[in-house]
Formats: structure tokens, C-alpha cells, sequence
């Protein structure tokens, strides 16, 4: 493929805008302000005017995603947990690696609500795009002496009558398909698998490159997913795995730029109707110390 020379321009400016800071010299560009409401506090404050949680959707949610808790819960428990370790709203950055969605942005902007900026790692079904050069940048846009929350994982629709990868959307009276990203790349492998697919030789084509690597990093399922009992439920999980081993080597490969520390919380975001709580099953709430070294799990803890 032949690039004109205002593209490779453009693509020199992108990788610019990432490009780390020099040894020892620590950026806060992000400017995130000292906050004064510890972030216990905030949590409150941000599910206020969030609905209730409802006893009978709550039981279906949790009878299809065993594990699931809502945000309200999540919230409370995540940030009890970092508060012990010192994280508060004026010392820690935000990074999630979620799907571009906007109901991906409700988990997003609760936590934003808690602790202020976020910088955003992820793209197509949550899978974290931004890759090594977007951490770096992201670690060093890291309070002094502060910490960063990491959350990412894939997300996945529920709708009121209990159907899996589809879910009620305000404003819209079509009940849609959640998470499209990875309903498109299911269908792709189902494709593959049963043998109808036309193989596309322009995959990671430029216009549509986000999508080409989800369907491709997704291809190692095929069999899971054929398998499953209910295709819908399992891909999610199938996506997170995978999703997973980037998140691990991402992470490894910038232990150096941890400064105080790191939590990394993953797992499944469940999308909702917008007059229900949305759901979260955690998998991964693992704590890092400031010399990259993972010294807790703290998953049980969110049981």
C-alpha cells in the first residue's frame, strides 16, 4: 500500500501527540484538580439521581451473569478498597479501555464523577487500541506521587425480558444489538466456522482497521463459541480473555512508569434499559505496587 506524503504527516503528528516524556521529567498535562469530597463521598453523589436497583430484573441479570454485581456496588466496594491504599480524587488518574459505544460511557462516567479525568486506551468492543504508546503516554499523565485506576473489558446488552446482545437505548424505539462491534465479529467467525464465510482480503484496510482486528483477534474462539450453550452470554467472556492477554502484556511491558500505583480492574459490562442500573461481573481487580510489582488480589473482596 502506497501512503501520500500528507498521510504519512498525519500519522507522524498522531504518533507524536503519544510520545512519552523524557526520563525524569513527569507531565501532568491532564491537569487533574485536587478534589476536596473524599471519594467514598462521591459516590454518593453520583448514583443520586440513579434508579434504584430493581429486586426482580436484579435476579434475572444475575441468573444469566453469575458473579454480576450493579455499578452502584461496584462503585462503592472499588473505591472503599482504594481509599485504603491511598487513592483519592486529587491524586488519581482515570485510564479506561472500553468499547466506543456511548452506553460503554455510563460505567465511564461514574467513575469519572469519582475521580476526575479519564484517558481513554480502548476502542472497538473494549479492546485496549491505544496499545503501548497511549500507556506511556497515559502513565505520564499521572499526579505526582499518585496512582491510576485501570478499567476495561467488553460490554454486552441485556434487555428487560432477559435477552442477551440486545438492550433498550433512550430515544430509540428499536430494541438494538449490544455490543454491535462484537455481534459483527461473532457473525464473521460463525462464518468461518460453519464453513459460508467470503474471506475478506482488505481486513485491516485503514477505514475500517478497529473492526478488522477485533474479528481477528476473536478467530481462537471459534469452537468455544459453537459450543456454547448460549452464544450471546459466551462472547463477551470469549472477548475478555482475549482482550486480556493485551491488557497483561500492555501493562508488563509498562511497569517502569507506575509511580505510587496501579489498580487494574476488569471484567464484563452489562448495558441496561436507561431506567435500570447497569451491571458490572468483575474478573481481574489486581493492585500494583510503585515498583510494578502485583502484591494483592482484590477480586474476592468485590464478591
Amino acid at each position: 500500500m502506497k501512503l501520500s506524503l500528507a498521510s504519512i504527516a498525519l500519522l507522524a503528528a498522531s504518533a507524536s501527540a503519544f510520545t512519552t516524556s523524557p526520563a525524569g521529567h513527569v507531565s501532568t498535562r491532564l491537569a487533574v484538580a485536587p478534589g476536596e469530597t473524599k471519594a467514598s463521598e462521591k459516590v454518593v453523589q453520583a448514583f443520586a439521581d440513579k434508579p434504584e436497583e430493581d429486586p426482580e430484573f436484579d435476579a434475572l441479570v444475575k441468573s444469566n451473569f453469575p458473579g454480576a454485581i450493579n455499578n452502584r456496588d461496584l462503585a462503592t466496594r472499588v473505591v472503599e478498597l482504594l481509599e485504603e491504599k491511598g487513592f483519592d480524587p486529587s491524586n488519581t488518574l482515570l485510564a479506561t479501555s472500553l468499547c466506543a459505544d456511548e452506553l460503554a460511557r455510563v460505567l465511564e462516567d461514574e467513575f469519572v464523577s469519582i475521580y476526575g479525568n479519564n484517558f481513554n486506551l480502548g476502542g472497538l468492543s473494549g479492546f485496549p487500541f491505544a496499545g503501548n504508546t497511549g500507556w506511556g503516554a497515559m502513565s505520564a499523565h499521572v499526579p505526582d506521587d499518585g496512582f491510576c485506576l485501570t478499567i476495561h473489558g467488553p460490554h454486552v446488552g441485556i434487555t428487560k425480558e432477559g435477552q442477551i446482545g440486545k438492550v433498550e437505548r433512550s430515544g430509540i424505539a428499536l430494541v438494538d444489538t449490544c455490543c454491535g462491534s462484537a455481534v459483527a465479529a461473532s457473525n464473521y467467525l460463525k462464518g468461518i466456522t460453519d464453513g459460508s464465510a467470503n474471506i475478506n482480503p482488505r481486513i485491516q484496510q485503514f477505514t475500517d482497521f478497529q473492526q478488522g482486528a477485533v474479528q481477528e483477534l476473536i478467530l481462537p474462539f471459534g469452537k468455544r463459541l459453537a459450543r456454547a450453550d448460549e452464544r450471546m452470554r459466551e462472547l463477551p467472556y470469549a472477548l475478555y480473555d482475549s482482550q486480556e492477554v493485551m491488557v497483561t502484556d500492555i501493562v508488563n511491558s509498562g511497569k517502569a512508569s507506575i509511580k505510587q500505583g496501579l489498580a487494574v480492574l476488569g471484567g464484563i459490562q452489562i448495558n441496561t434499559a436507561p431506567d435500570q442500573l447497569d451491571y458490572f461481573h468483575p474478573l481481574r481487580f489486581d493492585y500494583y505496587d510503585a515498583d510494578g510489582n502485583l502484591v494483592e488480589n482484590m477480586l474476592p473482596y468485590l464478591r
